[in-house]
């Protein structure tokens, strides 16, 4: 029994329209780019190393949307074996994943390609396993993926935390907003795999996207495939074994008044090898209100809940997100 998602099957119209359609519709070719590199240690070696280090996060997630960070108190160990976790899950069959209560989760947590795709350019070729921290402590103990990531989300959650207070002090919001605001269960975990795909000069791994949430902490293998867009051009962001990559959400643009972006990214396909990678979304509860920090408010309070079914009407109706144009004044 395989392993692999059905895609063929399940995407037999579109995948057999387009080879002829978007024969020569390639996807452009991008430059590469070395995000800021903030060291976090900086943080601790007294007053003037770490208002540099808070000024470098400010600086990069004001002009780019993204950084990455070294030396964050996530033991590499870890995440080396939540990797292996994470693996072994994926490569269990198809049928197996797919199962409604699988790991005895909610239901739609597994996840692959697009429901709603009308052509090749808005079909993601991978699969996910979308987990709701709420979720964790009903899950199968499964070849100790659960324990791997118990221990990986309560970090990840520490230091997103400890990122969002840092960004907040240079807006003047309050130093105790994201404890208030955002609860341990809020929060979620994606695993993603992206199989190998023979379209991969004309789709994506995950078509462009905005991340719903404050910020997004990644840990990422070395097969690459990261881009995101700024001033409409695409940049690959390059690697590096060391970091996580840390990108603004849509809530922090909004809290920010617009200082900090939220920017489009996307996933290219890759033709030889698998990729994986493991996003963890720092989240409020669906009840908190997200009112922009300064005045002219460029975007109307709106609840995070809200905002999130906002989100599913446009999905549903365009096939596509629109985010936070929806919200302006």
């Amino acid at each position: 029994m395989g392993v692999e998602p059905p895609f063929f099957e399940k995407y037999k119209a579109i995948l057999q329209s387009s080879a002829e359609k978007e024969k020569f519709s390639t996807i452009e070719v991008v430059e590469e780019f070395e995000l800021p590199l903030i060291d976090l240690s900086g943080l601790n070696l007294g007053p003037i190393e770490r208002q540099k280090c808070i000024e470098q996060m400010a600086e990069a997630a004001s002009e780019w949307g993204f950084f990455q960070i070294v030396n964050h108190g996530i033991p590499g160990g870890l995440l080396d074996r939540l990797k292996y976790e994470q693996m072994k899950v994926f490569h269990l069959p198809f049928d197996k994943k797919a199962e409604q209560k699988f790991l005895n989760l909610s239901a739609h947590s597994y996840r692959w390609g697009n429901p709603l795709a009308t052509s090749l350019r808005n079909l993601s070729w991978s699969e996910a396993l979308h987990i709701s921290l709420k979720d964790i402590s009903r899950m199968d103990e499964c070849n100790n993926l659960r324990s791997s990531i118990q221990e990986y989300a309560r970090k990840a959650n520490l230091l997103a935390q400890t990122l969002a207070e840092l960004l907040a002090q240079k807006l003047g919001i309050k130093p105790n907003y994201f404890q208030e605001n955002c609860s341990p269960s809020s929060s979620s975990l994606r695993l993603n795999r992206y199989p190998p795909c023979p379209y991969s000069s004309r789709m994506f791994g995950i078509i462009p996207h905005t991340d719903t949430d404050f910020l997004t902490i990644l840990s990422q293998d070395q097969v690459g495939g990261l881009q995101f867009n700024t001033d409409g051009r695409w940049f690959s962001i390059k690697p590096n074994p060391k970091a996580l990559v840390i990108n603004i959400g849509d809530l922090f643009q909004a809290l920010s008044n617009g200082i900090y972006k939220s920017v489009t990214h996307r996933v290219a396909a890759n033709e030889g090898v698998e990729r994986y990678s493991i996003a963890y979304f720092y989240c409020p509860t669906y009840e908190v209100v997200i009112q922009s920090c300064s005045e002219p408010a460029l975007y109307r309070n709106f609840s995070f809940k809200e905002y999130r079914e906002q989100i599913e009407r446009d999905v549903k109706a365009t096939g596509a997100k629109v985010g936070l144009s929806r919200f302006l004044w």
